[in-house]
């Protein structure tokens, strides 16, 4: 199909503000053309966005497809699906498979399989060998079309080492992304260390555990001049140490999963193991702050963290469970009646965080959809309410489950071509 009309939608492309009730026009790919009236000719597809926002497709830089290795629990067919449910052309994998992504054989593999795929998937490589303590290499991996490096799920230890890897991704012009945890200091993943893990009888993670490593990594970055990706932040301290990190000159940025900005520790008490996850839900007051790091731009990503497991593996006692939940079809709807419908921030600033900023930092050239750039669309209505209930993901790992939000997402277009529709 290589004619669609989008008509009578508000088109929001915040990349450069513009925001207007008008049609638009994909030829071949591309938007074609953006105007307030654009005919009707035989041969276009015609979808009416009459009550809808049609904005860039969103862009999710922290994903988990498990792919290869744990393909039980999603795989990159699955995860493309249920990236295109939620609104997302174009997401960014973790490098935490097995084998990991930290050759280039191994990121070959992913590269080529994801050619077939619905959405565009890029992938981080590892940082280091297996997770351990020889680095990567990661010029190579780089020009074999990695587009950063990560370890997430194992915190980075060896200081000297990630300096070292900074000083290289600095040259090469590569993003890091850190998973902030500093083990030595949690006695069980997953739960915050205060009121609610005690009643569980269990020793948490407690803040603090974060905000050393981010502490750590903010003044590495601002000796090397690396450019560094602060993932899942999920103190109220830390979020403040970005602040500070930016404000002396640090190429620092920081991306929310849309559960520490919805949710705190008292929600594992009722959802339990589909509530644990790393870093853990925390305080109102860490929250509150989170909130207000999306609010000044201290935060400038929204990234779910999508991590799928089995029912089999969460239904079991809360220390022996996996840390981590899907994401995807949730986190748009999430950001409107978390962020949006609460006057926390307008549309079109909550969008950037899910569109040109991630592009931006990772040098993707998408989330514009100005005339002449790639047609990767997103078509949803923010009054429309929906029931969450049943996913496009193989697993549902989900505290949302029976939750009412707004923003339902109607169509998706990944380079002209229509991946997702809401039409029964």
């Amino acid at each position: 199909m290589n004619k669609i009309l989008i008509k009578n939608g508000r088109i929001i492309n915040p990349i450069d503000g513009f925001d207007s009730v008008s049609d638009l026009l994909i030829e071949d790919g591309l938007v074609k053309r953006i105007e307030k009236h654009i005919e009707e000719k035989d041969g276009y597809h015609i979808i009416d966005a009459t009550n809808c926002i049609v904005s860039p497709g969103l862009i999710d830089i922290h994903v988990h497809f498990r792919d290869p290795g744990f393909t039980h629990k999603e795989d990159l067919f699955t995860g493309a699906k249920s990236a295109a449910a939620g609104g997302f052309t174009s997401v960014i994998l973790m490098a935490n498979t097995n084998p990991k992504i930290d050759s280039i054989k191994n990121l070959n593999y992913v590269i080529e399989k994801a050619k077939k795929a619905d959405i565009n998937i890029y992938q981080e490589a590892a940082l280091t060998h297996d997770f351990k303590e020889n680095l990567v290499d990661m010029e190579s991996l780089y020009d074999a079309g990695a587009v950063g490096f990560t370890n997430d799920g194992v915190p980075v230890m060896n200081t000297s080492l990630l300096r070292k890897a900074m000083f290289k991704a600095k040259e090469i012009g590569a993003v890091i992304a850190l998973h902030e945890e500093d083990n030595s200091l949690i006695e069980n993943h997953g739960v915050n260390s205060g009121f609610v893990s005690e009643k569980m009888g269990l020793g948490g993670a407690p803040r603090v555990a974060e905000d050393v490593m981010v502490s750590r990594d903010c003044m590495l970055a601002l000796e090397t001049g690396a450019t560094i990706d602060i993932q899942h932040i999920s103190s109220g301290n830390a979020v403040d140490m970005v602040r500070y990190a930016k404000s002396l000159g640090a190429n620092v940025f920081a991306e929310a999963s849309p559960h520490h900005f919805t949710l705190t520790e008292k929600d594992v008490l009722e959802h339990g193991t589909l509530a644990k996850m790393n870093p853990p839900l925390r305080t109102e007051e860490d929250r509150d702050k989170i909130i207000k790091g999306l609010i000044d731009d201290t935060i400038e990503i929204i990234a779910t963290d999508h991590a799928p497991h089995t029912s089999e593996e969460k239904n079991v006692e809360f220390k022996k469970a996996p840390s981590g939940i899907i994401g995807l079809e949730t986190a748009l709807p999430l950001s409107i009646t978390e962020l949006v419908k609460k006057d926390k921030l307008k549309m079109i600033h909550m969008l950037s965080k899910l569109t040109c900023n991630p592009s931006k930092y990772y040098n993707l050239n998408r989330g514009d959809i100005s005339s002449g750039k790639i047609a990767d669309i997103c078509i949803f209505n923010p009054d429309e309410k929906f029931i969450v209930d049943k996913f496009y993901s193989k697993s549902s790992n989900s505290p949302f489950i029976g939750r009412e939000l707004f923003g339902k997402v109607k169509y998706t277009i990944c380079s002209g071509k229509i991946v997702y529709s809401d039409e029964k």
